[in-house]
């Protein structure tokens, strides 16, 4: 089944509307399992998204008290450090919601290297899921994930060994070709394919011949890493404005 795809005009009415999709998965999460597992995305069609979140009106809506937030990928940089994913979610959401304390699971950065930030980062991700045995795998409620112009997500970049990594949650991964040239943490094909429901938001011109060859292409996940994305038992949905979309034959 072809994923579901919505055009909005522009990246401020596509932040609102995954703002209220992030809601929805929220109150959903908490009503049926008791809390909500959430991976959040980099980039600045995510950030408006949880500048959205963060005003009163729909803060107050979300029971953050039982939400759980995590990050998809991030920057192997301090998290004070502008190029932080961290950074930018504490400056956006964190420091207007009163998420409480140990709710909030940023990549340790601050340790020696990024391999010993991913395997840090899957153990805190299984003891915050409750999982004893590597071989199964959290399942997160909402992943929302972004789309570089080079056909990347999360960190997860063309030709990179950790598109086909299987036996790991979480890995380091060099540079990619966009800056910063810093090393990278990521989650896995397995992990992000057994979420419950992923939200790709995808916003500018600069991004429409990647999200063409992902969702009308025929690309391998080698070139194109999003097209790797397919969860195995949940939702698959793609936010993009018009400027992205402008290649795209089918309206949304």
């Amino acid at each position: 089944m072809a994923p579901a795809v919505t055009i909005f005009k522009n990246s401020d009415d596509l932040g609102k509307h995954a703002a209220d999709l992030v809601a929805r998965a929220v109150r959903g999460a908490v009503r049926v399992r008791g809390r909500a597992m959430l991976a959040l995305a980099g980039g600045s069609t995510p950030e408006k998204t949880y500048m959205v979140l963060a005003q009163p009106g729909r803060s107050s809506r979300i029971d953050w008290a039982h939400t759980n937030l995590f990050f998809g990928d991030e920057r192997f940089v301090r998290p004070d450090d502008p190029a932080s994913n961290f950074a930018m979610v504490r400056r956006a959401l964190l420091a207007a919601i009163p998420v409480p304390a140990g709710h909030a699971f940023p990549v340790p950065t601050q340790l020696p290297t990024a391999a010993t930030a991913a395997a840090e980062y899957a153990a805190t991700i299984a003891r915050a899921f409750g999982i004893a045995d590597d071989r199964d795998l959290p399942r997160f409620d909402l992943i929302l994930l972004g789309l570089g112009d080079d056909g990347h997500t999360a960190s997860l970049f063309p030709g990179a060994p950790s598109l086909r990594v299987t036996d790991r949650w979480v890995v380091a991964s060099p540079p990619g070709t966009l800056p910063p040239p810093v090393e990278r943490i990521t989650l896995t094909f397995p992990v992000l394919n057994a979420a419950r429901e992923i939200l790709f938001l995808v916003s500018g011109r600069n991004k429409a011949e990647a999200l063409h060859d992902v969702l009308e292409g025929q690309p391998n996940c080698e070139a194109r890493p999003a097209a790797g994305v397919r969860p195995a038992d949940g939702t698959l949905a793609w936010l993009v404005d018009e400027a992205a979309a402008s290649r795209l034959t089918r309206s949304g």
